[in-house]
């Protein structure tokens, strides 16, 4: 039952990974006893299974997604926003204004203008039309504050953990509010800039060892450290004006 790569070993689409006794995990399929990698990426072998963490990839929308996006264009119909995906996403102008809504008399750039972010969520989407986008839900709108970091959008599972642990721990350390997009954009509000670069250093910590074990712990302990060097520089500094 041989396995033909290392764990962290980088591969391409096709490559045979193992053959015999193991399951296929993400990114990956199997044909009869031999299992190959369908993404460029790297691979992780946990107990029985084979997965492949690719490089990049764009986001496959899905409906129920909340996304991130930048509205990149005005219509008559309403604003197409890039959500990181193949496809541009349309949120309707009937989403604002409802049944009330004429071209002629309702200003779209004065709701959201080209460049703007908005937080929103997938509520339809096939083959045949573009995703359709909604913002009538709590916590869905504009953004009009916080710090954006973009990660592959195959990263966000490992951003959020399990059962939410990993997510959950840099909101404690960090004291930021975090959105986390399911096309790989995250929305990232704190208190401070300070604190908001350390909740962007563990998300860009998580992006490139996702592959490893053992991640949670160790970005609490660079947080930690990170922390008290941060609080331990701000009492030096307020010890000298003292003085």
């Amino acid at each position: 039952m041989p396995v033909f790569f290392e764990k962290r070993d980088i591969v391409t689409p096709g490559d045979l990974l193992a053959e015999g006794d193991y399951f296929a995990g993400d990114n990956t399929y199997k044909e009869g006893d031999k299992l190959y990698a369908t993404r460029l990426g790297i691979v992780d072998v946990a107990e029985k299974t084979v997965n492949v963490v690719a490089l990049k990839a764009f986001y496959s929308p899905k409906a129920g997604d909340t996304v991130i996006g930048k509205v990149v264009e005005l219509t008559i119909a309403g604003w197409l926003i890039d959500i990181n995906a193949p496809q541009q996403a349309m949120l309707r102008a009937s989403e604002i204004f409802e049944r009330d809504y004429k071209p002629q008399r309702n200003d779209l750039p004065s709701v959201f203008d080209i460049g703007d972010l908005i937080i929103a969520k997938i509520i339809a989407y096939d083959r045949t039309r573009d995703p359709q986008l909604t913002i009538r839900e709590p916590g869905l709108g504009k953004v009009t504050r916080g710090q954006v970091v973009e990660i592959t959008p195959t990263k966000i599972p490992r951003v959020i953990g399990r059962k939410g642990s990993m997510i959950s721990m840099i909101k404690e350390q960090t004291g930021c509010h975090i959105v986390l997009g399911q096309n790989g954009v995250i929305l990232i509000s704190g208190k401070t800039p300070e604190n908001e670069h350390l909740a962007m250093m563990a998300i860009r910590k998580i992006e490139e060892e996702s592959h490893t074990s053992g991640l949670t712990d160790r970005i609490t302990e660079m947080l930690k450290k990170l922390k008290g060097s941060d609080e331990n520089a701000s009492k030096g500094t307020r010890e000298t004006e003292t003085n």
